[in-house]
């Protein structure tokens, strides 16, 4: 994964997508009701809100330019969310080659994913069935499929319990520092053209590769 990081730039010269996929979930449309700030005073929060709902938000922070390419927003995160986002962004090119890194969840790893993957990358053989034989027997077994460096669209996944590993964790921190703390909405539709005016506004602005420097070595204990 850390290879894939340090080689991204001469794989987009290549045409080849390296985007670090995952979602963030419970984005709360919060209406605060607050004292507005003044000139000359330290900020004030008020404890009491109104809950307005939540949204999910799915998003691809592609290493080789820290832009976020074709993000989502909904009100789940199942299944079909994560394969109707897969599409929507190989949509935006689709005879290039994609590299999604994403986490170990297992809509990272369904058998949905797996009929789509063999779909576009032209694989004509029996894919089994769930539960029972071959690559749709269990996660395990799709995950080693969707891995398979030979696909066009393929995902690298990080090691249990290191989703740090994950470069958009790192983007996801940066939301919430600059727009979600403070945010207030009225309504789940406001929050979400909200932060999707924010990723416009990011990819314009200070949209840059992260300088990655961890090697992949294991850590000191």
């Amino acid at each position: 994964m850390c290879s894939l990081y340090q080689s991204a730039p001469a794989m987009k010269e290549q045409g080849v997508y390296v985007v670090s996929c995952d979602e963030k979930t419970g984005m709360q449309a919060i209406e605060r009701l607050a004292t507005p700030m003044k000139k000359g005073q330290i900020e004030r929060k008020e404890t009491n809100y109104i809950r307005h709902g939540t949204q999910c938000l799915i998003a691809n922070f592609e290493v080789a330019t820290g832009k976020i390419i074709s993000p989502s927003i909904g009100d789940t995160r199942k299944e079909n969310d994560f394969l109707a986002h897969i599409k929507n962004t190989v949509n935006t090119d689709p005879d290039a080659q994609w590299i999604f890194i994403v986490d170990q969840l297992n809509t990272h790893k369904s058998s949905s994913l797996v009929d789509y993957v063999a779909e576009v990358c032209s694989y004509n053989h029996d894919l089994g069935e769930k539960g029972t034989y071959g690559i749709m027997k269990d996660m395990s077994s799709r995950a080693q499929f969707l891995s398979d460096k030979s696909h066009r669209i393929r995902f690298v996944y990080t090691p249990k319990h290191a989703s740090w590993l994950n470069q958009i964790e790192v983007w996801f921190s940066i939301l919430s520092r600059r727009l979600l703390k403070r945010l207030s909405t009225l309504s789940t539709i406001e929050l979400k053209n909200k932060v999707l005016a924010f990723v416009e506004y990011f990819n314009k602005t200070a949209a840059k590769a992260f300088k990655w420097t961890y090697k992949g070595r294991p850590l000191a204990s």
